[in-house]
């Protein structure tokens, strides 16, 4: 079944009344008409099975014929400060990390981005949360992931240290003093964390001031093995790795 998030005052009890520019698309895209089934959500981590009764010019409207939990919201809130990339990359790290359970991204700045004005990274937000949006309905999210403005490297760590397990994958962490790694870290937890907070350089990478000031803030560097991964990539692989390490893959 086809699923679009709505905004709650399109529910009325059981009735669901959907209007704008998603009329378009279940009638002159999809061609779905009365009888069909599709999953509406409203952000609130439930699904509701519709019936739709009646399509028209201008709205469609329908019969909500059950309501579930969604299933497909990891038990681990992982939020991912992805340094502002070139081009669409930053927009695949979006795309990706939302299918794979990421709660909420943080565009970060930091000393190697290309970007380096919040307000030309700001400029880009709605694009963002409609590739988020589609995301997050093509993968069976509950929820849509948050995207939080950008942010600077600093306050960055300071938001990050206020609660969860915090980590900053580094290509040099393996010949740091007391290097680790993630496997290492999250089993050496008493319980598993509950939230964890990623923090993912640009194309170059970290630098090693700024890695140090992330410890000085709690952040922990780790190693993600010996391959050097791209920008866009190194993110998701981490959080695949920590989901499935406490057992959200399962």
């Amino acid at each position: 079944m086809h699923r679009f998030f709505v905004p709650p005052d399109w529910l009325e009890e059981d009735r669901v009344t959907i209007v704008g520019s998603l009329v378009h698309q279940i009638r002159n895209v999809l061609r779905l008409g009365p009888g069909d089934h599709i999953v509406i959500l409203d952000n609130s981590g439930w699904e509701r099975e519709v019936e739709i009764a009646r399509v028209g010019q201008e709205d469609v409207s329908g019969q909500v014929v059950d309501k579930r939990l969604a299933s497909g919201e990891p038990r681990t809130k992982i939020t991912l400060y992805q340094g502002v990339l070139k081009g669409r990359r930053f927009e695949f790290a979006l795309q990706k990390g939302t299918e794979l359970g990421i709660v909420e991204f943080v565009p970060l700045i930091s000393d190697r981005c290309v970007i380096a004005s919040l307000d030309d990274v700001d400029k880009k937000r709605e694009r963002w949360q409609r590739i988020i949006l589609e995301a997050a309905e093509q993968s069976r999210r509950g929820r849509l992931p948050r995207l939080r403005p950008a942010v600077l490297f600093r306050p960055a760590c300071e938001s990050a240290r206020r609660g969860g397990l915090s980590l900053i994958p580094w290509e040099e962490a393996r010949d740091m003093e007391g290097a680790t790694s993630l496997r290492s870290v999250l089993r050496g937890t008493e319980q598993p964390p509950f939230s964890v907070s990623l923090f993912v350089g640009p194309e170059g990478g970290f630098t090693p001031d700024e890695v140090e000031l992330a410890r000085q803030y709690g952040v922990i560097p780790i190693s993600l093995g010996p391959r050097i991964l791209r920008a866009e990539t190194a993110g998701l692989v981490a959080a695949a790795a920590i989901l499935y390490e406490l057992g959200d893959l399962e």
